[in-house]
């Protein structure tokens, strides 16, 4: 069975943490541009359904875990004005440009982004009242031990909710979908982007991410409760939700 762990950026001689680094530090000069053409601007409204689900526990700190150029830290700044964020990304090539925007988002002084692993995390335990990650769990060197690495940072009774691409599960949708991810996506990443093997890893880890109750399941294992998912457009985003208990059990 392949997993997401298997599955690498561009071989098998080094560890994936290393080269899931080396790629987006490739990529982060075209990554806002390409996300944008890529789901032809549904990112944007798959976030501010997380943002609203996150914003519903009225969180005063946030860690935004795999936060790239910094789009889902700088929404959820905005929608929670009393909130703090905290962004930790392995690429410092994204998280160079993430700061420029929040600068620019007039956020500094309630958003802070910083390189750092999410299984070999800087932040500690207890501290945060929400854990979100957009798009990364599947570029996790070990995913339970990244579940498990954001049930530590969560205070008792916090909210993790991760937004990950996923596959359809219509048979009518599936071919449609299999089309665009294995040819359209890889093409335009090497028409645009200096790295030819990134956006052909892309399809490759969504299909190998658990998805559903799969992904559910590992919440369950590193200690979450109320976990649950809600697929949208079509099944090509899920967004996954948890809790860390309040008291231990």
């Amino acid at each position: 069975m392949t997993t997401p762990e298997s599955i690498n950026p561009y071989d098998n001689s080094r560890g994936k943490t290393e080269q899931v680094r080396e790629m987006f530090d490739n990529i982060a000069p075209a990554y806002d541009r390409l996300n944008r053409a890529m789901s032809f601007g549904l990112d944007r409204s798959w976030r501010r359904k997380a943002v609203a689900a996150v914003d519903a526990t009225a969180p005063d700190t946030i860690v935004d875990i795999a936060t790239g150029t910094g789009d889902f830290a700088i929404s959820l700044a905005r929608a929670i004005p009393d909130a703090t964020v905290t962004g930790l990304d392995l690429s410092e090539g994204m998280v160079a440009i993430g700061r420029r925007k929040v600068r620019e988002a007039g956020l500094a002084s309630r958003v802070s982004l910083m390189t750092g692993d999410c299984l070999d995390s800087p932040l500690p335990e207890g501290c945060a009242d929400a854990v979100t990650v957009a798009f990364g769990v599947r570029n996790f060197a070990n995913l339970a031990a990244g579940y498990a690495s954001m049930f530590r940072m969560l205070r008792p009774g916090g909210m993790l909710c991760v937004i990950e691409l996923s596959t359809p599960v219509s048979p009518l949708v599936k071919p449609f979908y299999n089309l665009y991810t294995r040819g359209f996506i890889p093409l335009m990443g090497r028409v645009v982007s200096s790295d030819r093997r990134a956006y052909s890893y892309l399809p490759e880890s969504i299909a190998a991410v658990p998805q559903g109750d799969d992904m559910l399941a590992l919440m369950r294992g590193a200690g979450f409760v109320n976990a649950a998912f809600r697929r949208l457009t079509l099944g090509v985003c899920t967004i996954y939700t948890a809790t860390r208990p309040t008291q231990s059990t």
